[in-house]
């Protein structure tokens, strides 16, 4: 059968798309451009979280102000650990009065934090336990860098090997410790790795090379 003819002068179709629009057509020519969108503003960095501590208030951190008013600045409690702030030079005292008379005779750790744009750049933590009392108690305070703390040998035999791993892991030496050196690194080491310079990834590169054959520990 023949097509039909179309009647002359009939319009084409229309091509498909909604209002006779090509879809695969470009922009229609003079039609405005849409700027891309912009990239999101980066968030402002957050600031440094503040320990959320609240006053110690014991018959014990009284009794420790009492017997200490001007060297203990701050007792203070932060989720169910006590700790106390005092000045350097009456850490000693301290520890000798938590000993005898309160009863905290194990010396757990000393520890140190380092923050290198304070003027008091290292601050020194102890950690006692009462095993009478199963309680722990920490005592605080900060010192400037080349500051020699006292030792707490004579108190603590424990504070031997402890004050000589924060030597070790800090460059912090202790004032009449007996023999102060280094506990966890080689005595040839350069450098104290907890500090806030000596980058993660340092290593003393030549004490790895003459010791290990190697050009770098990492």
């Amino acid at each position: 059968m023949a097509d039909e003819q179309k009647p002359a002068g009939s319009p084409s179709p229309a091509p498909s798309g909604a209002g006779g629009v090509n879809p695969k057509a470009g922009p229609a020519a003079g039609a405005p451009k849409t700027a891309p969108p912009k990239p999101a503003a980066a968030a402002p960095p957050k600031p440094p979280a503040i320990m959320a501590a609240t006053p110690w208030d014991s018959e014990l951190a009284r009794d420790l102000r009492d017997r200490f008013p001007d060297q203990i600045g701050e007792t203070s409690t932060y989720l169910g650990q006590d700790f106390l702030i005092a000045k350097p030079d009456a850490i000693i005292s301290i520890l000798e009065y938590l000993k005898l008379e309160a009863d905290f005779d194990y010396l757990v750790d000393i520890t140190a934090v380092d923050w290198p744009k304070k003027p008091e750049r290292f601050e020194l933590v102890y950690i006692l336990y009462s095993f009478a009392h199963n309680r722990r108690v920490r005592v605080k305070t900060s010192i400037a860098d080349g500051y020699r703390p006292a030792s707490a040998v004579g108190v603590h035999l424990t504070a031997n090997w402890l004050e000589r791993e924060v030597y070790d892991m800090f460059g912090i030496e202790f004032a009449g410790h007996p023999d102060l050196r280094r506990i966890l690194l080689p005595e040839e080491w350069q450098g104290f790795p907890l500090r806030k310079e000596y980058s993660i990834v340092q290593q003393d590169e030549r004490w790895v090379r003459e010791n290990l054959g190697i050009e770098s520990g990492q």
